[in-house]
C-alpha cells in the first residue's frame, strides 16, 4: 500500500514508518516544511484542507493522521486548550476533506483519538460501547472524532484509534518516569487507586497495522491492553522491575497546584476494555504491565 503518514517524527509516528516501510508498504509523510523528496508532502494541517491540493493525495491508498499538539505537561490554560483543539480538530477536519476531494479517494483514514473520551470511569469498565464522559477531554476527544465526518460521508473507511498510555523508554510518560524510579525516588500519585490504560508502542503498532489490513475495521477501537492497573499496581510493577523501592507518595492537592485542571486526568480513573481489537483476532504480545515492562527494560 501507499500510505501517507502525518506526525511521522514523533513517538508513534517514528516506529510506525519504520514497521509500514519494513513490511513493503510505500510511505509517505505529510511534513510542514518544504518537502526533501518524493516521499514527502507538504502540508499545513490547520489551513483550509490542509493546504492540500486535490491531486496531493492522488496515489495515496490510506492515510495515518496521529497530529495532535501534546496533552501534558503543561497547565491547562485558555490558550493552551484552544491550541489542544485547533491541532487536533481543525488538522483532522482539513486533512479529511482533502481526502474527500481527491481522485482518486484514499480508501482509509486511520485517525489518533484517545481513552480519555470516557472521561472518569471510576471502578467501571468500559468499552467501545459506552458513552463518551464529561470534561474538558472527553468532549475534545468527542469533537476530534467528529471532525473526520467530511471523510466518512465520501464513503472512506475512518477507524478512530482510541489510544490508552503508550508505554516505551524511548518517549513518553515511561520515558519521564524511569530517572526518578531509576533512583528509588518512584511515587504512586494521590490514592494511587485510580486506574490507567495503557499499551505498548508494540503493540500500538501492531494494532494501528492490523486495523490498516482489515478492510472491514471502521469506527472506534479501543488500542489500550486488556489489562489496565491501577497507578499503585503500575508503581510497584516498574520499581520492581528497576529493583528499586517505590515508597513515596505524590500527594492529590501539591499536583492540582503544580497543574490546575490538568491534575484531573492523573488522578481520575480510565479503566478501558479493547473489546472490538479481541472480537477482531488481535492478539497482544503485552497484555499485562509485567510482561510488558520485562520486554520493553530488559537489557
Amino acid at each position: 500500500m501507499r500510505v501517507a503518514v502525518s506526525a511521522s517524527s514523533g513517538l508513534i509516528g517514528t516506529a510506525l514508518v519504520r514497521e509500514l516501510a519494513g513490511g513493503g508498504d510505500d510511505v509517505v509523510r505529510l511534513v510542514r516544511r518544504p518537502p526533501r523528496s518524493s516521499a514527502e508532502i507538504y502540508w499545513q494541517p490547520e489551513e483550509p484542507s490542509g493546504g492540500l491540493t486535490p491531486s496531493a493525495l492522488s496515489g495515496v491508498d490510506a492515510v495515518i493522521h496521529l497530529s495532535g499538539a501534546p496533552v501534558g505537561p503543561r497547565r491547562w490554560t485558555q490558550a493552551r486548550k484552544a491550541v489542544l483543539r485547533s491541532s487536533r480538530i481543525l488538522s483532522t477536519r482539513n486533512l479529511a476533506s482533502a481526502m474527500a476531494a481527491a481522485e482518486p479517494r484514499p480508501r482509509a483514514l486511520l485517525c489518533a483519538s484517545a481513552v480519555g473520551y470516557y472521561g472518569d470511569t471510576g471502578d467501571v469498565t468500559v468499552d467501545e460501547t459506552s458513552p463518551a464522559g464529561r470534561g474538558f477531554l472527553a468532549h475534545l476527544v468527542a469533537d476530534w472524532e467528529a471532525a473526520a465526518a467530511p471523510a466518512r460521508d465520501a464513503g472512506i473507511r475512518v477507524v478512530h484509534l482510541r489510544s490508552g498510555l503508550v508505554l516505551s523508554p524511548s518517549g513518553g510518560l515511561l520515558s519521564r518516569l524511569l530517572p526518578p524510579f531509576r533512583f528509588g525516588a518512584g511515587a504512586k500519585i494521590g490514592s494511587g487507586r485510580q486506574y490507567m490504560s495503557w499499551i505498548s508502542l508494540a503493540d500500538e503498532i501492531s494494532a494501528i497495522r492490523f486495523l490498516l489490513a482489515s478492510a472491514e475495521a471502521a469506527g472506534a477501537f479501543n488500542l489500550a491492553a486488556p489489562e489496565p492497573v491501577t497507578n499503585a499496581e503500575f508503581t510497584l510493577a516498574l520499581a520492581g522491575i528497576l529493583g528499586r523501592p517505590a515508597l513515596l507518595t505524590l500527594p492529590s492537592p501539591a499536583l492540582r497546584m503544580a497543574l490546575g485542571e490538568l491534575s484531573g486526568e492523573l488522578l481520575g480513573s480510565v479503566r478501558v476494555r479493547p473489546a472490538r481489537l479481541q472480537e477482531t483476532g488481535f492478539s497482544f504480545a503485552h497484555p499485562d504491565i509485567a510482561t510488558a515492562l520485562r520486554a520493553m527494560l530488559a537489557r
